[in-house]
């Protein structure tokens, strides 16, 4: 696997799985994606598994989707499209979500560029660690989109729905601190790596059965009906993905920042 690293600890009870395109943040294309869902399907069969650690290689753990990579082949394009209409969550939801489905606790290691499909992919851990100079972001304003790989069905969990209003539509790009602050994160710390070490020792105390149970308890009564949430954000992604606005915010970014949009059509 080019673009994802899965390694375990000496006695297979610990996994880490690291986003591995250094070059580009950790953007996500679709090779990543796919490889993503194959780390959680073989993570879901492992016997002895207690613990998973997600983390980013190099300066970044991940800046988002890889725009460039997506819009530049109509195939991986027409893919997306096509999965926003399906009746089920799809594998851009199952980038995060999929991290719910492992009876263990899912840690994300937070450093550098956070945004968009990175800080998704964050939500669908159980804890997040990150360092106080860390970016994060739901930057899926900036293109003109609405976050659709878990991310809106996940921040409810995490923020009210007033903060989560105005991180979604402004696309505000905030510290570690600052996301410590709303509860975006769960602990700021100058080294990330020592704190998950230190989470996962002391879980792995506890009995496998209880954490599990824990977990699965508390997703079902903090996330109600996640299945009609989830078709939310495929219905509203259809609703904005390539009509004139969601270009013109592309254009925005790439060629003519001051071009004005369009008349809004979402009534």
């Amino acid at each position: 696997m080019d673009r994802v690293n899965l390694q375990f600890n000496s006695d297979n009870t610990v996994a880490t799985v690291a986003l591995n395109r250094p070059e580009k943040h950790n953007g996500v294309d679709w090779p990543m994606l796919k490889e993503v869902r194959k780390v959680q399907r073989t993570l879901a069969k492992h016997p002895t598994l207690r613990a998973v650690i997600l983390k980013g290689e190099g300066p970044s753990f991940c800046a988002g989707l890889d725009v460039k990579s997506v819009m530049s082949n109509p195939k991986t394009g027409l893919i997306m499209y096509a999965n926003l209409w399906l009746p089920m969550r799809n594998i851009f939801q199952t980038w995060s979500m999929g991290w719910r489905d492992l009876g263990v606790p899912v840690i994300a290691q937070i450093h550098g560029n956070c945004f968009g499909a990175g800080i998704q992919f964050a939500m669908g851990a159980d804890i997040r660690v990150c360092t106080p100079d860390s970016q994060l972001s739901i930057l899926e304003a900036k293109w003109g989109l609405v976050p659709d790989m878990g991310g809106a069905a996940l921040v409810r969990e995490l923020l009210p729905v007033d903060v989560a209003k105005e991180l979604t539509m402004t696309g505000r790009v905030l510290s570690g601190l600052q996301a410590k602050e709303l509860g975006l994160v769960t602990h700021v710390v100058e080294n990330p790596e020592d704190k998950v070490q230190a989470l996962v020792q002391e879980i792995l105390t506890r009995s496998p059965d209880s954490v599990a149970a824990s977990k699965f308890m508390l997703q079902r009564i903090f996330g109600i009906d996640e299945a009609a949430h989830l078709t939310q954000e495929r219905r509203w992604q259809r609703r904005v993905l390539g009509f004139k606005n969601q270009r013109i915010s592309v254009v925005k970014n790439s060629k003519q920042p001051t071009m004005p949009f369009a008349k809004r059509q979402i009534r």
